[in-house]
């Protein structure tokens, strides 16, 4: 019989074999659990199979993954990001940076609509990208912010992963999204409080747009300010009905697409080929995402009963160290992770290990779990793998370097990181809120 510790370094080396040949990752990470499973156990292996299935595509709770994701399509072509856009320029006048910091407000909640990291940047970059170099924003500030405000997408609720998150430890989704809220707020905050500091001390960063030769008459400013209000108030709906217990978060996931479909027959954008491609792009994002929860759940499963829990907590207390550093060592493996793996992967691999670690030290699990969101977000974003960062590349103009990119994002990935710190060392910046509104 193979010792769990000599199990986990050959799982270990065949996935890096297997993403370094490119692999698909649902499939690798299935196919490697299924394969050296049934070298060790035999026949007994296939049983994980349809108990993974039944808790996967059975769940109620992962049913609101595809109901955000089809929301985040509806949202992005019903001219939603044009009107958020539109409006937070309208309010926030016309200072130096005011586009810099439009885009961080309006990408997050694009992010938040989308779910995903990948595709909140790319579709925050293909929309405030091109505008920001076209007035002559420094190239490294532009990205930066699309980067660091498409990133805040897993952070803001509704989020993918802590839907993942909590599925997969049997937690609850609404004290997720509710805790999440406030670190949100705080990342936020400090982005802009950047922007606007730097632009302050090197003025170039950001040039004062020219006063527009026509002024948008009272009406143009009403209607502007009316679409982004309903922009605004579907996410208020769908955030808000969780918190006050009219909806679960797949009920309220359900309440996110009419919202979207009633929007884009407001902004008169409701066509049937516009319907068409949201579905078939909310399809293809679903079934991606599914085959990897199959995959990792079955590679996770099979890990977990092979005994991986026991074994790393038992070498957490043989090391003797306090229960804050085990923490801390827990979110090093997964900002390692980050560099190679997406984050759905990751909170579907280290979740069900970590989080009853750390329960037994004494830990709240939605507190840690905010943890995780917090780290993904950072490590995913780190130069010089993070593959978030080849995301931006994809959609960035042909003049824009790697170089370019990993230089944009070092001070918003470290600000993010002020922000992991100060959370880890203040749990209730997370439990208070959700203490508050649901006990």
């Amino acid at each position: 019989m193979i010792g769990i510790e000599l199990l986990t370094g050959i799982l270990l080396v065949c996935i890096v074999v297997a993403f370094a040949l490119g692999a698909p990752v649902g499939l690798a990470l299935g196919g490697i659990a299924m394969g050296i499973g049934y070298l060790t156990w035999g026949d007994a292996l296939f049983n994980v199979i349809p108990t993974t299935l039944e808790s996967t595509h059975f769940s109620f709770i992962l049913l609101a993954i595809p109901l955000y994701i089809y929301m985040g399509q509806l949202l992005t072509r019903s001219g939603i990001g044009d009107a958020m856009f539109n409006a937070s320029q309208m309010i926030i006048g016309r200072v130096r940076g005011s586009l810099a910091i439009s885009v961080i407000v309006v990408c997050s909640m694009i992010g938040a609509m989308v779910g995903i990291i990948g595709a909140g940047i790319m579709t925050s970059g293909s929309i405030a990208l091109r505008p920001m170099l076209e007035r002559g924003y420094d190239k490294r500030l532009a990205l930066g912010v699309i980067m660091a405000g498409g990133g805040l997408g897993i952070l803001i609720p509704p989020s993918i992963p802590m839907i993942m998150f909590a599925s997969s430890t049997q937690n609850s989704v609404g004290r997720m999204f509710i805790g999440a809220l406030i670190p949100a707020l705080i990342t936020i905050i400090l982005l802009i409080t950047y922007v606007v500091i730097s632009c302050k001390l090197n003025p170039k960063r950001a040039p004062l747009d020219p006063v527009p030769e026509v002024l948008p008459t009272v009406k143009e400013k009403f209607l502007t300010a009316r679409d982004g209000l309903l922009s605004l108030l579907l996410i208020v709906a769908v955030l808000g009905s969780i918190i006050m217990g009219i909806a679960t978060p797949t009920e309220s996931g359900a309440i996110g697409v009419v919202g979207a479909i009633v929007l884009a027959i407001l902004f008169k954008r409701f066509k049937p080929r516009m319907v068409q491609k949201a579905g078939m792009q909310a399809a293809l994002l679903v079934s991606v995402a599914m085959w990897i929860i199959v995959g990792a759940s079955v590679f996770s499963n099979f890990h977990l009963l092979m005994g991986v829990q026991n074994m790393v907590a038992g070498f957490t207390q043989d090391l003797g160290l306090p229960p804050i550093v085990i923490i801390m060592l827990f979110q090093l493996i997964m900002l390692l992770l980050g560099f190679i793996i997406d984050e759905f992967i990751i909170v579907l691999i280290c979740a069900p290990i970590f989080t009853p670690i750390a329960v037994a030290l004494g830990y709240d699990p939605i507190w840690f779990g905010i943890l995780m969101i917090l780290n993904i977000e950072i490590a995913v974003q780190t130069p010089p793998y993070g593959f978030a960062l080849f995301y931006l590349k994809g959609i960035a103009p042909p003049g824009v370097t790697m170089l370019d990119i990993y230089k944009s994002i070092l001070p918003f990935v470290l600000l993010k990181l002020l922000v992991l710190i100060t959370v880890m060392m203040i749990p209730e910046l997370v439990t208070w809120l959700p203490n508050q509104l649901m006990d």
